[in-house]
């Protein structure tokens, strides 16, 4: 009869700790003495006969494996691997020369991040082998994996179901431990999106009794969990609304909420990466039926930041104008909706798609027409709304390197060059109709003065056709722009409000030399 192992968690039912042969489980871990722990409370809780191995990385089992006389099995083969990518791939064949695995419960102990740097082709080939290699010699393979980065991990790990039987999470509370489960399969089902609360006592890790009842968690699609900002100093709604001081608070509330509505407020454009981050880790951990909204409470989102949210996994993202009424209405409309768009895994090209440009202001001709090039070919870029390309003649007696001069461009991905006495400026994620609106933050003096006309492009197939002429355009018509002679910023005697350019005179101070005097 083939064995089935166990976590060491006690009170913990069977469809959430038993690991048959044949299967690949991992768990995640916040800190490393958890991992430990769990390591020695999961070979304790295995009975006498039981074959073990335990893999080491990067530190010698005999100091941190510590079992009572009475409890464990017999005998435990010990190994111990270096700290870096070549023993993890090097793991399974090393182990077959020392021991026959079948029936084996091999546990690897991983080192503090140590699958963070390893690429994504090799992490799933190594999971995939892995697999195979728990199936062919009918052992049991678990993987604890201690590290600070244990929600990008987690959100790695989600979409390998096909070699993982489990996936589990072990997060640090203060006063307990918060056992997250994914997934987890065995003989007695399969379960998901399971959070339970661990305590530690002088046994070991146990489940805390009101936890016991509670197999699957109850609905919780009423609930409301809010930014107290977005009420504007009402007091709640109801008594399903759950208000917190910060983001973070309202982060941590919903990582243990199945389909609750979770309300985030935005007040500065610096809160866009960890915001995106918050709602991506939700997104991928909590699934579908989490209804996830961005509150704009002043002006501070650009078109780029409110796709990024959008791609992330936000339901709605509502600007600023919106009145708190015409906002609930909005939160009211998504309610019983599923999430049905994709997420990607990895949240880095989610972040390198909202900017796929990392240039700013002028550039050669060539380097500009290779720059649009590629913005318009990227396929994970919405069709015709990449940008906006703008061809503009200077009015008569002026020179166009004397016009770029006057081209101040602040935003990454906005690009200008000139060739053909014409300054071409591209404005990535720009929308037609804020044209206007954004050469007047580029330019420091109205464009009607400065320019005689000038021709758009904002479709797809607009643009690539142009650039086909650009690109026909030879070296020797390239115009070269005016050495700099001054500061930057300092061209002309303007600063920018956010709204608009502002002249201001620049004292100068008359002095007479009194030394001398006239004969």
């Amino acid at each position: 009869m083939n064995p089935i192992f166990s976590i060491g968690i006690q009170s913990l039912w069977d469809e959430v700790s038993h690991m048959p042969v044949g299967g690949v489980w991992w768990i995640n871990t916040d800190r490393h003495e958890d991992a430990v722990s769990l390591l020695n409370q999961t070979l304790s809780a295995q009975h006498k006969e039981a074959r073990v191995a335990v893999v080491c990385m990067g530190q010698d089992p005999k100091k941190i494996i510590k079992l009572n006389e009475n409890q464990g099995p017999q005998k435990i083969d010990l190994f111990s691997m270096q700290e870096n990518e070549n023993s993890l791939y090097f793991m399974r064949r090393d182990l077959l020369c020392s021991i026959d695995p079948q029936n084996f419960l091999v546990v690897v102990l991983c080192s503090n991040n140590a699958w963070k740097n390893i690429p994504p082709e090799k992490f799933h080939d190594w999971l995939s082998k892995s697999c195979k290699w728990a199936k062919y010699h009918r052992c049991t393979l678990l993987i604890l994996s201690p590290g600070n980065s244990t929600d990008v991990q987690t959100s790695r790990l989600l979409s390998e179901y096909g070699s993982l039987a489990g996936l589990a999470s072990l997060r640090y509370q203060g006063d307990g431990q918060l056992f997250d489960i994914a997934f987890w399969a065995n003989e007695k089902g399969v379960s998901a999106r399971q959070q339970l609360l661990i305590k530690q006592n002088e046994a070991g890790w146990e489940l805390v009794q009101e936890e016991l009842a509670n197999v699957q968690p109850r609905t919780d699609e009423k609930e409301v969990l809010s930014n107290i900002a977005f009420l504007e100093g009402a007091p709640p709604l109801s008594e399903h609304w759950s208000v917190f001081d910060t983001n973070d608070a309202v982060f941590n509330a919903a990582r243990t909420a199945q389909a609750a509505t979770v309300i985030f407020v935005m007040g500065q454009n610096s809160q866009i990466e960890q915001l995106a981050r918050y709602i991506h880790t939700l997104r991928r951990q909590r699934g579908t039926a989490l209804k996830i909204v961005v509150r704009e409470s002043v002006p501070s989102l650009r078109a780029t930041d409110e796709r990024l949210l959008l791609s992330c996994g936000a339901n709605l993202v509502i600007s600023h104008s919106s009145a708190l009424s015409r906002c609930l209405t909005l939160i009211e409309s998504i309610q019983n909706q599923q999430f049905s768009r994709r997420v990607p895994e990895d949240l880095a090209t989610l972040f390198s798609n909202t900017e796929p440009l990392k240039l700013k202001g002028y550039q050669k001709w060539d380097v500009f027409c290779d720059a649009v090039q590629k913005i318009v070919n990227n396929p994970l870029l919405p069709a015709d709304g990449k940008g906006v390309m703008v061809a503009l003649r200077p009015a008569p007696g002026l020179r166009v390197e004397q016009a770029l001069t006057l081209c101040r461009p602040h935003r990454m991905g906005d690009i200008a060059t000139i060739a053909d006495k014409r300054l071409v400026i591209f404005l990535s994620f720009c929308r037609v109709n804020d044209l206007d609106i954004a050469l007047n933050h580029i330019f420091p003096l109205p464009t009607g003065d400065i320019f005689s006309n000038r021709v758009i492009w904002f479709e797809d197939k607009q643009i690539a056709a142009e650039l086909v002429d650009m690109q026909d355009v030879k070296p020797e018509r390239w115009t070269k722009p005016l050495p700099i002679t001054t500061e930057p910023g300092k061209i002309i005697n303007a600063t920018h409000d956010g709204r608009h350019w502002r002249r201001y005179p620049e004292p100068r101070r008359l002095s007479a030399d009194t030394g001398e005097q006239s004969s």
